[in-house]
């Protein structure tokens, strides 16, 4: 066994979570590492309860899981020590001492500047004021505040140990290709890469520990504040087709439009995806609500996917039919990309 990314190929918002919870359940990795920053949220529906994480690993639902923070990454203490008090994660959730931590000055000073809040429009949780203080070398780190004693390990050595030991390790990458500080549809991009290589490096692992790469898109695309989206449907349409949401974090409605066959494609090679997953395609397919096997899939739904993994090269590994975890259509096995 090796690592296995979940990484997002759109705009962010893609359902990772979801996939990250479902493969947790199901495949009960030894560790699952969250990589990015907390202005970043993942919503899981588990047995009827709702998780929105910010902080924690969305594997937070199979209990044998150790949740991890990368070194990388950048947490807001206060939403960080909420989130493992809310779940009841002490002894099983820690940080890395070597992680940024985002306080309210930085979001502050992020919520005073106007461009980044209306021209580009940020989320105002203060991570790229964390993250310019991060490479002038001023950042306060996890092993500067006493309240997180108790929470802090070498993230980057248990991950490494379970790997090389031929543990199962799930890396949850953060937002979407698209919103890449490099590769996006810069300016409107958030403040860090976003990439499955970006979200090793930020873990501490390479390219040679990985097996599986799974893309993750949704049925339909979405993107909160500026910038481009190819295809955008007005509020109206939008609504119509039951494409409307909210983000986790800030509450913002999402701007949607049809798959994007293009931006799917680049974000597929990009990140040399051995697999892809496609959620809510019960939006797309109301009749295939909560399927759990692709011969429940209606036929029109598994011709459009079969038509995606022509398009794209990679076979759809998962398959998102609703809200809750369960509600998901599993060919790891199949395809020969099941953990051993």
């Amino acid at each position: 066994m090796a690592a296995h990314v979940v990484v997002g190929g759109f705009f962010g918002d893609e359902g990772k979570g979801k996939i990250v919870a479902f493969l947790a359940r199901s495949y009960r990795p030894r560790y699952a590492v969250r990589t990015g920053a907390t202005n970043a949220g993942h919503t899981v529906v588990n047995n009827g309860r709702v998780y929105k994480l910010r902080a924690a690993p969305s594997a937070l639902v199979e209990p044998s899981t150790t949740l991890l923070v990368a070194r990388g990454a950048l947490v807001h203490l206060r939403v960080f020590l909420e989130e493992a008090s809310a779940y009841d994660l002490r002894g099983r959730f820690f940080l890395d001492p070597l992680t940024g931590i985002i306080t309210d000055e930085h979001v502050e000073r992020e919520r005073s500047d106007p461009y980044l809040m209306k021209t580009i429009g940020s989320t105002g949780t203060g991570v790229g004021a964390a993250m310019v203080d991060r490479v002038l070398r001023r950042l306060r780190l996890a092993s500067d505040y006493e309240e997180l004693r108790g929470f802090l390990a070498d993230t980057q050595g248990l991950l490494l140990d379970a790997i090389e030991a031929g543990e199962y390790v799930l890396v949850e990458a953060s937002q979407g290709y698209w919103l890449s500080l490099y590769h996006g549809t810069y300016p409107y991009v958030t403040s860090r890469d976003t990439t499955a290589a970006a979200a090793l490096s930020e873990a501490g692992l390479g390219p040679g520990h990985v097996s599986r790469i799974t893309v993750v898109f949704k049925a339909f695309v979405t993107r909160v504040g500026g910038g481009p989206l190819p295809g955008e449907l007005g509020r109206e349409e939008a609504e119509k087709l039951g494409w409307v949401e909210y983000g986790t974090v800030t509450g913002r409605p999402r701007r949607a439009a049809p798959f994007n066959m293009e931006l799917a494609r680049t974000a597929v090679r990009a990140n040399s995806a051995t697999d892809v997953a496609v959620t809510k395609l019960d939006v797309l397919f109301p009749e295939a609500r909560c399927a759990r096997s692709w011969e429940r899939l209606p036929r029109e739904a598994r011709r459009w996917l079969e038509e995606l993994e022509e398009e794209l090269g990679v076979p759809v590994s998962l398959v998102g039919t609703g809200e809750a975890v369960e509600c998901t259509v599993d060919r790891s096995r199949e395809l020969g990309l099941e953990p051993a």
